[in-house]
């Protein structure tokens, strides 16, 4: 066969020039080079509820392998706004106010490039999630980044204030917070209603790790607040809630209007999601108990892990919610946070996410996330590592 003689062509010119591989990809992949104990990248390392499979495999079974509507199956919806008004007390319309995603993060980008536009402003509290800051640059705004300061990473709503400018379109907010593990309170939620009131902000908020807030304390969403709710895109996750993070399931709750502009991007980004997983879905939500237990599961875990760091030289911050715990460990290294983190998967086995891989700007704290959602074992394993510290 002949050697072709084209030319290669030319790379399109990139949406997003200074996006690579993620940390998360990054880190762990060394600790699976290195046989590192994996608590960098959070997900579980146990196994989900054997009812949830056994009501997917029945759907499957029965037949519910097609499309099913745009919008999510209607027995989804209706189990999630029945969910929603019970635990939070707002009323969404099941047919025209709740949509099925592909996974929390199909979600936050589709609320974005529905409702942002070219030339408009979204503000960001960093640390955050890795997905915000590109969803924003693919829908042609600009992020505007307000600081949370460590250790206690409080809302800063004079910063936030001052950020507004007449060109914000909206404020991306995300509670329990990742990476930090710090959840918002009902008199923050009461400043961030009377700091929007007049104006067309919209919201959105990320509440993947709702059902994950610990000490007693409520997981304060947005649906709570009428103020909020009516501007408000609220995303959730079942791959967070019922531990199948890789089935990339989730949903958003926002008033009808809009709704109605979220659905015409998801048509055309994902157009709907997985049939029988819906309907294994609904079945399962009828017991409140898996969701409504999880608070003492997770924190039974987040003390243990808790209580194996107290014996190292890590100063552990506050973790009032999701299933990461932050560390300081200044009175160890004076290594940047991502070669701290290279150098504790490779040299003490144990994978963790410096913090300043949440920043858009590099910013050294002296921080890193651990992910306690592992078996006890995997967290005992990894606490006999961290104590040759």
């Amino acid at each position: 066969m002949a050697e072709s003689t084209l030319a290669p062509l030319n790379p399109p010119l990139s949406r997003l020039p200074k996006v690579g591989t993620t940390i998360f990809t990054v880190m762990s992949a060394l600790a699976a080079e290195t046989n590192a104990v994996n608590l960098g990248q959070g997900f579980p390392d146990f196994d989900c509820d054997a009812r949830i499979v056994d009501a997917v495999t029945h759907a499957m079974r029965a037949g519910h392998n097609q499309y099913p509507p745009m919008a999510g199956v209607p027995q989804l919806r209706q189990a999630l706004a029945a969910k929603i008004a019970k635990l939070y007390g707002h009323d969404y319309d099941w047919n025209t106010e709740i949509t099925i995603t592909a996974g929390a993060t199909q979600g936050v980008l589709t609320a974005i490039l529905c409702a942002v536009h070219p030339g408009d402003e979204v503000i960001v509290l960093e640390p955050c999630y890795d997905c915000y800051l590109p969803a924003i640059e693919l829908a042609g705004a600009t992020a505007v980044s307000v600081a949370l300061e460590a250790p206690l990473f409080r809302i800063p709503f004079d910063k936030l204030a001052a950020a507004i400018t007449p060109r914000t379109r909206m404020i991306l907010i995300n509670t329990p917070h990742n990476p930090t593990g710090t959840i918002w309170r009902a008199d923050d939620m009461q400043q961030l209603a009377d700091l929007l009131a007049g104006t067309d902000i919209l919201l959105l908020s990320d509440e993947v790790y709702e059902h994950m807030v610990y000490d007693g304390q409520r997981h304060e969403s947005v649906s709570r607040h009428p103020e909020l709710a009516r501007r408000s895109f609220v995303v959730s996750s079942f791959g967070k809630t019922f531990h199948v993070t890789g089935w990339k399931i989730g949903y958003v709750a926002a008033p009808a209007a809009l709704s109605s502009e979220f659905r015409k991007v998801h048509q055309f980004n994902v157009f709907t999601v997985n049939t029988p997983m819906q309907y294994g879905l609904a079945e399962y939500l009828a017991d409140p108990a898996p969701y409504m237990n999880l608070p003492a599961f997770y924190q039974a875990k987040r003390d243990y892990f808790r209580a194996g760091l107290a014996n190292t030289r890590f100063k552990l911050l506050p973790s009032d919610g999701t299933y990461f715990q932050c560390v300081d460990y200044s009175a160890i290294s004076d290594m940047s946070e991502a070669d701290f983190s290279m150098w504790l998967t490779r040299e003490i086995g144990v994978a963790a996410i410096p913090v300043s891989a949440f920043y858009s700007s590099p910013r050294e704290s002296g921080l890193v996330r651990f992910c306690y959602a592992k078996k006890e074992e995997t967290l005992k394993q990894a606490l006999e590592r961290l104590a040759k510290l």
